[in-house]
């Protein structure tokens, strides 16, 4: 399936979705996602971006200090989060996945406004409750469905009012439970093979290398100019897969 001009686009990609990561601490599974995307499909996009994003969530999730605290607060939200991606995840055998590129490139989009426009939610403790385990299943079907993990995940964690280190770290479990469900989904609908595995596994060293670049970055790029560019980038991206989705499925 990959020949070296495969090989090397998905490299160059986990470089650069990498980088990102390091300099704004998230990013990862988004930006190789929407990029595979474009390249090789949905399926096989979200297949290859499993490896790279359990390894680098992991150190995120436990990054920051007290993740048993934190988790014991978001736990209800994690739990749905995980379980219903199964759900999104039969989508992928029954719905024409051009529909489901679209629909990620449609929540690309939307969290690039959002984020660009500056809106942010706010909940009250008894608000967060019951729209814990709600917005956690809707992540988890949109996960399956499209393998994007942060709409409206990221959204609530911004919403419930966490200080920007537990944030990152509240993300990190978001994405590393979302990824370790995915994998499931995926292999249970016969959507990983051997070599989608190695090509995965192998594309953590382009990750690496590149959050270790983003990390050098960081230190001389100022923060908000680079949030207004990946932002920017992503909602361009995301309106390119939305058209050429549309386009396959009119022709």
């Amino acid at each position: 399936m990959f020949d070296s001009v495969a090989l090397a686009a998905i490299a160059g990609t986990f470089l650069l979705a990498g980088a990102a990561k390091g300099v704004v601490g998230f990013g990862l599974p988004t930006v190789s996602l929407a990029l595979l995307t474009v390249a090789f499909g949905l399926p096989q996009a979200m297949a290859l971006m499993l490896v790279p994003a359990f390894v680098t969530n992991v150190w995120q999730a436990l990054a920051g200090g007290r993740p048993l605290a934190l988790f014991g607060r978001v736990w209800p939200f994690l739990l749905m989060a995980g379980v219903t991606v199964w759900l999104g995840a039969l989508a992928l055998t029954r719905v024409d996945v051009q529909l489901l590129s679209a629909l990620l490139g449609l929540l690309l989009v939307a969290y690039s406004v959002v984020s660009l426009a500056g809106l942010k939610l706010s909940l009250t403790a008894r608000q967060e409750a019951w729209a814990g385990p709600l917005l956690g299943s809707m992540n988890g079907v949109l996960t399956g469905m499209t393998g994007s993990y942060v709409v409206p995940g990221v959204m609530f964690l911004q919403a419930i009012g966490l200080p920007r280190d537990q944030l990152v770290q509240a993300m990190g479990m978001l994405f590393l439970v979302s990824t370790l469900a995915l994998g499931l989904a995926l292999g249970g609908n016969d959507f990983l093979s051997l070599e989608l595995g190695l090509a995965s596994t192998a594309a953590l060293v382009p990750a690496l290398a590149g959050m270790a670049l983003g990390q050098r970055l960081r230190r001389q790029l100022p923060e908000a100019r680079f949030h207004q560019v990946f932002f920017v980038a992503l909602l361009l991206l995301g309106g390119y897969i939305v058209a050429g989705a549309v386009g396959e499925l009119a022709a």
